[in-house]
């Protein structure tokens, strides 16, 4: 069965976009990552948050602009949101509640990980009990502002399970199993 994973890029003080959503703080952390190469052809689909979708691509103005993980995996996506547009996207799915969301992509995974981009659509999976993993590749940069790896207002406590951590120039990976 697929197992569902919140993979991010993350700055030092836990910022996954900037202000506003802007991903081009990410463009010079890019390069080069085991971790995340050996991850893509074990992803079988990508739940991704409505904000994620339609936001800034740190691929802006290349070649793979608007493609997931630069170019580097295609297949389903499905798409969470309250309001899907009228227009169809190709090789989309918008999809209008987590548990349809959910079932969906793990179906069109084929056993194997559902990658979910997205703060809040990770929060929501989180506390759905869906969430399986989480893998943060943490680059060496301060934003201090924007969007948060994991908000909950009041508060919570995620218990995680290490199970690995690498390294790369642009990146530190840490690996966890959720509990």
């Amino acid at each position: 069965m697929a197992k569902m994973l919140y993979s991010v890029s993350m700055s030092l003080d836990g910022f996954i976009a900037g202000p506003g959503g802007d991903m081009s703080w990410l463009a010079e952390h890019l390069g080069p990552n085991p971790t995340v190469d050996d991850l893509l052809p074990q992803v079988g689909s990508l739940l991704v948050g409505n904000r994620s979708f339609g936001g800034d691509d740190p691929y802006k103005d290349t070649e793979h602009e608007g493609e997931a993980f630069g170019g580097g995996w295609s297949g389903p996506q499905f798409v969470l949101t309250h309001n899907p547009p009228a227009d169809p996207v190709p090789g989309v799915t918008f999809v209008t509640d987590l548990d349809t969301a959910i079932t969906a992509s793990k179906a069109a995974a084929g056993g194997k990980y559902v990658n979910v981009i997205g703060a809040d659509v990770a929060r929501q999976c989180l506390a759905a009990g869906a969430l399986d993993e989480v893998l943060v590749c943490v680059a060496p940069v301060m934003l201090g502002d924007g969007v948060r790896l994991f908000d909950h207002p009041g508060g919570t406590n995620v218990k995680l399970e290490r199970l690995s951590v690498t390294q790369v120039p642009q990146a530190t990976n840490l690996w966890f199993r959720v509990l």
